[in-house]
């Protein structure tokens, strides 16, 4: 059996993307499974499973609860911080295609700016496994999300030529996108690459605007099998390819053990096992939704995917070649740069809007997206069709 064209996302849903929400994660991940469920042109009763992060706050029964769904036969959780965003969907899509659930909701929802902030140090490593994985590191004050990032940052320009400017090439074409989309907390603030440039250091080589901003919001998203999918209210985004992966060694956003520190290899597993299901090359997409916690991962994504060679994503940034007009538009919403950070679940719902050609900057005959989770860690993606 292939899952690749046997499920669909047919809703999406999400609250409001502020700094304060005022309410619980609870509420917010409630509202955005109802509207998703809504947009789907279901009901709560029509739901019989839910699957989000292990990060997430909200149960899966909680939430249950509180949309008054009357029973779940499947309940899943996807571990690893952002890089569960498109294992979510996978999850549900694999329950859908194997007959173990109809209708699926995953969701994800934290108040990260208002409430516990992901960004800020890491004092504990947690415990078991990742206690030990961290403890290599956290004495030395190595803490930080940025500065595991900035490490693989430096060592990518050290091998490639690329400048802190490359990297800033993408913050300002997140923030042009978002300044053109009414939903991003950017809208209507593009910035310049001299303001990406005056803006502070956070860990060298990453300015404060090479970092994605922090968010309270919910996201949710409605799957379903194909068939069911037609006859529902908008046009299916079919599930052409589904994918989990891992590298060599992999630890939590710092790889650094298995090789080439320049790579990105769980993507390059995650990419070359959408290519295989799907059947689709980097040609055949139209537009990508990258996850864009930190601008040099985007360029390092582009090679491990295929858009470009090894070394060649600073040229491709450097033309305009991710931007809304360019050969690749990337993160038309604006992204988590420029959008909100909702652990890449917005960038899911985008890529829906852009097969639906809804979006706020639709790219022109989109037949198929690409969409990428966190990156540094083990991660997942997937491929939407409008075919179906």
């Amino acid at each position: 059996m292939t899952l690749s064209g046997r499920a669909a996302i047919v809703g999406i849903g999400a609250t409001e993307f502020s700094k304060e929400s005022g309410r619980s994660e609870l509420q917010l991940a409630a509202e955005a499974c109802l509207a998703a469920v809504r947009d789907a042109g279901l009901t709560p009763a029509d739901v019989d499973g839910l699957v989000t992060f292990t990060a997430d706050a909200s149960s899966e029964i909680a939430v249950q609860r509180e949309l008054g769904v009357p029973a779940l036969r499947f309940f899943s959780r996807v571990d690893y911080g952002g890089g569960a965003a498109c294992g979510t969907v996978a999850h549900a899509a694999m329950a859908v295609a194997t007959g173990q659930a109809d209708v699926v909701v995953c969701y994800r929802a934290f108040n990260e700016r208002s409430g516990h902030r992901f960004g800020q140090a890491n004092k504990s490593g947690g415990s078991g496994s990742s206690a030990m994985e961290f403890s290599w590191h956290l004495p030395y004050g190595f803490a930080t999300p940025a500065a595991w990032v900035a490490m693989q940052a430096r060592r990518y320009m050290h091998e490639y030529g690329a400048t802190s400017e490359d990297f800033g090439r993408v913050a300002v074409a997140m923030r042009r996108h978002a300044a053109t989309n009414p939903k991003a907390w950017f809208h209507g603030r593009p910035i310049t690459l001299e303001e990406h440039q005056a803006s502070r250091w956070i860990v060298d080589p990453l300015h404060l605007l090479d970092c994605c901003q922090e968010s309270d919001g919910g996201v949710a998203l409605v799957v379903t099998g194909v068939e069911r999918a037609r006859d529902l209210p908008h046009p299916p985004a079919v599930i052409s390819a589904a994918a989990q992966g891992t590298g060599p060694d992999q630890m939590m956003m710092f790889s650094y053990y298995g090789g080439d520190i320049a790579t990105l290899p769980a993507m390059g597993t995650v990419g070359e096992t959408l290519w295989r299901q799907s059947g689709l090359t980097p040609a055949d997409v139209q537009t990508a939704v990258l996850y864009d916690h930190f601008t040099p991962f985007v360029l390092i994504q582009l090679e491990e995917l295929g858009f470009c060679g090894r070394g060649e994503a600073k040229e491709y940034v450097r033309d305009g070649g991710i931007e809304i007009d360019g050969r690749l538009p990337v993160n038309p919403h604006g992204g988590q740069l420029g959008e909100a950070y909702i652990h890449g679940m917005n960038g899911v719902a985008e890529a829906v809007r852009q097969i639906r050609g809804t979006a706020a900057n639709q790219v022109a005959d989109v037949a198929n997206v690409l969409v990428t989770a966190g990156t540094g860690v083990p991660t997942s993606g997937l491929v939407l069709s409008g075919r179906g």
